[in-house]
């Protein structure tokens, strides 16, 4: 089964009022989760966004999560974003078949 992987925002900081606009965004904690159905593996992190005084803004009451995730996404990267999805990737496949494994002392086995 292929891997779902799904970016979430997790909260946003805002200046209360910055470059003429209300609520403007400079940090978001995002949150990247992966499954692939009976494993899941997580990452989180934080980027810094920088509104331009001039350039289009949308009201913080009028954000979508998507619109966000693609700010996070073109802040990190597409070889970033990459890393992290492949990582997300390889710790699924080290849960179904782990690399290293600590089986009982033969001793100790019942």
């Amino acid at each position: 089964m292929a891997n779902t992987i799904e970016w979430f925002i997790e909260q946003m900081d805002c200046y209360p009022q910055h470059q003429g606009q209300t609520n403007v965004i400079f940090y978001v904690y995002w949150r990247v989760n992966a499954t692939d159905g009976t494993y899941n593996a997580t990452s989180y992190g934080t980027v810094g966004v920088t509104y331009v005084a001039g350039t289009p803004y949308t009201p913080y009451s009028q954000l979508t999560q998507s619109q966000v995730v693609g700010w996070v996404q073109m802040a990190l990267g597409p070889e970033k974003v990459a890393s992290i999805e492949a990582n997300l990737a390889t710790n699924i496949a080290n849960q179904a078949n782990p690399p290293v494994v600590t089986p009982p002392l033969p001793w100790n086995a019942q």
